[in-house]
């Protein structure tokens, strides 16, 4: 122990000592870490990151100076409203998106960007949208369509409670640390009250126990895995669960098709594919049939060809595509290998249009579970409206985002902040989506079945094959 009189001396050094190292720290910080990210609010939006730093969300309103698909050519109007926007000049933003999306009508991000231009630096209530850019380009323009139809009605109509709507976009390559790193970001952004996202369900159940601690709400329009029900108070989503798909296509396979043994593809690595692959199970053995054989279609020696006829030894009447986005190649090749031997059923993910271009009338017949289906609703204003801004139809993952914001944008009527939006949302709002009510059950699952389409030759894809509701 030190003697009394050394003490002076000694916290003297110790006080030198901590100035050095505090100095030396900062320097550090600002010298040779300067470019490696960081959580703050006010620095471009790095567009994804898989790597485990923090995601820059400062920009993704647009004011970044460029698209959120990155790695898809803009126009040249499009960019320089892009430019404009970041430069803080409105008016030449407006002016330029509005040209942009005069040459190219379905381009959702340039409208959600003019919307947010028209708002400039007034007072706005601000919501997150994330999509898959990098992994799935079709899918993230998909949502945003919904999106954007959804915030020019809001602020077409006067916003909420008087206030026009904003929205962020942010890309997180469907990746499971990137989605986790933007949902922390935004739970640390006050001006966020509440997210539109994730795609898959491996990115939302890993995002979302950091968004139930933050007290951020979140509504998926896509993710369908089971276990998201158990995900917490803050979690909703504007999709049907994997159950109530797995309830319907076991159904239609006992009652209408009359098969009762089932070969399941799936792939260990989704969360979404074991979900549908465990639901289907479940659903089908509860109901007098059964699965005989299932195959992974990502483990090592996978070959569509051999897993079929290994299938039709065990004697599989019919076959099960419990595939993901990812593996929507795969999917393709067991299709083709198939060639419309066995009859084929899908989850939501199998209603992609790469399944129509590439496997053509090997396709014909396959039957896919999906939350909603435009040749269902045609009459409806949703529908009619998309129609005339988009110049096109659109598909169930653009009405489910759609709802997705306009549920958020109900609760925030209500109440202005992050718990009293989830708690209306928990309270039982009950708001008109796309086409139908949108009611929540107490697990913050949306209360509504799932449709059943088919391939069928036909032009409205322009492949020469469509999927059409089945009669």
């Amino acid at each position: 122990m030190a003697k009394k009189n050394e003490l002076p001396a000694l916290m003297a050094s110790l006080l030198i000592t901590f100035g050095l190292l505090g100095g030396g720290a900062w320097w550090l910080k600002n010298n040779l870490f300067e470019n490696t990210g960081s959580s703050g609010n006010n620095t471009e939006q790095s567009g994804g990151n898989s790597s485990g730093n923090s995601i820059n969300l400062g920009g993704a309103d647009g004011s970044a100076g460029r698209s959120v698909l990155s790695d898809k050519p803009v126009s040249e109007a499009k960019q320089n409203g892009l430019d404009a926007l970041a430069n803080g000049d409105y008016s030449t933003a407006e002016a330029e998106f509005t040209a942009a999306l005069a040459a190219q009508k379905n381009d959702p991000e340039s409208l959600i960007y003019l919307n947010n231009a028209k708002i400039g630096d007034a007072r706005a209530y601000t919501l997150a949208v994330i999509v898959p850019a990098g992994s799935s380009e079709s899918a993230a323009e998909e949502l945003m369509r919904g999106a954007a139809q959804a915030q020019t009605d809001i602020n077409d109509s006067g916003g909420i409670a008087g206030r026009d709507l904003k929205l962020l976009l942010i890309n997180d390559d469907d990746d499971k640390d990137t989605a986790a790193n933007i949902a922390a970001d935004l739970v640390d952004n006050s001006d966020v009250l509440g997210v539109v996202g994730h795609y898959s369900s491996g990115t939302t159940l890993a995002a979302a126990p950091v968004y139930e601690e933050g007290g951020l709400p979140m509504i998926s329009p896509t993710s369908t895995a089971v276990d998201i029900a158990n995900a917490g108070d803050f979690i909703f989503r504007t999709v049907p669960s994997d159950r109530l798909a797995a309830a319907t296509l076991s159904r239609y396979t006992l009652n209408e098709l009359n098969k009762t043994k089932a070969a399941v593809f799936f792939t260990s690595d989704s969360a979404y594919s074991k979900s549908v692959k465990s639901e289907f199970t479940t659903e089908l053995l509860s109901n007098g049939g059964e699965v005989i054989a299932d195959f992974d279609v990502q483990a090592s020696g996978f070959d569509p060809d051999d897993a079929l006829r290994e299938a039709e030894a065990q004697g599989a009447d019919i076959l099960m595509l419990a595939l993901n986005t990812a593996t929507i190649e795969i999917a393709n090749d067991v299709i083709q290998a198939n060639a419309q031997t066995l009859p084929m059923l899908g989850g939501d993910s199998l209603y992609n249009p790469i399944i129509l271009q590439e496997s053509q009338g090997d396709a014909l017949g396959l039957t896919v579970a999906v939350p909603w289906h435009i040749l269902s609703h045609e009459q409806t204003p949703f529908v009619q409206a998309s129609r005339q801004l988009w110049g096109g139809d659109v598909n169930w993952r653009t009405a489910t985002a759609y709802d997705a914001v306009r549920t958020l944008a109900a609760g925030l009527e209500e109440k202005q902040n992050r718990e009293g939006l989830a708690e209306a949302l928990a309270d039982g709002i009950n708001i008109e989506g796309a086409t139908d009510s949108i009611r929540f059950l107490p697990t913050g699952d949306r209360n509504q079945p799932s449709q059943l389409v088919e391939i069928v030759p036909g032009n409205r894809s322009g492949s020469g094959y469509d999927y059409v509701p089945v009669r």
